[in-house]
């Protein structure tokens, strides 16, 4: 049947929760576009031999073809826009280094976008608030206090907070840090905050 595989594609989507990014599926891609070239291919046939012969009882085959084209435009379209914005906002939850499960998942298109917006977006942040510039991905929730409690997950080398201090991160250290110092170094699963 005609836009299977790209109605499948959305499926896939579907199917994975949110904030996950399933493998980018390059094999139903190609099976959609090579499903639209034969039907191109089709439709020119068909519109050749209607004009030149007068067969105007293939105009329903034509069109039928063309809609079915067009909705499998539409499903890659919209396959692809939903990875882009599940990627942009994996920039937003893990910061400017993904983790390797996730950079499996992605297309070498896709690994250059989520570059492109690293970049745009770091240039940005240097164009806010002055000299230092303006960190905008730091904070997502508003903070109830200005220093947490965390345990380190594994080894990380030194930190260096703003005082100067340089503190060692080894695995199952518990520090008291500024939470803006150490709120990207949680999301990226570095350190984790300890609830008392």
């Amino acid at each position: 049947m005609f836009c299977e595989k790209a109605i499948e594609l959305i499926r896939e989507l579907q199917r994975a929760s949110d904030g996950q990014l399933p493998a980018f599926n390059e094999d139903g891609i190609r099976q959609v576009l090579e499903e639209m070239k034969a039907l191109y291919e089709q439709n020119q046939t068909d519109v050749n031999e209607a004009k030149s012969e007068g067969r105007s009882d293939l105009i329903p085959t034509i069109k039928f073809r063309h809609c079915c084209l067009l909705r499998n435009q539409r499903c890659i379209a919209a396959y692809l826009y939903d990875r882009l914005l599940r990627i942009r906002s994996l920039r937003w939850e893990y910061g400017s280094v993904l983790p390797t499960s996730i950079r499996f998942h992605m297309c070498a298109e896709e690994l250059e976008w989520f570059n492109q917006y690293k970049k745009s977006l770091a240039t940005y942040m240097r164009s806010l608030g002055g000299d230092e510039g303006l960190d905008i991905t730091q904070d997502m929730q508003p903070p109830k206090s200005l220093y947490i409690e965390v345990r380190c997950l594994k080894d990380y080398g030194e930190f260096e907070i703003d005082d100067g201090t340089t503190i060692l991160l080894k695995k199952n250290s518990q520090h008291f840090l500024p939470r803006w110092k150490c709120e990207q170094l949680i999301r990226q699963g570095v350190l984790e905050h300890v609830m008392s």
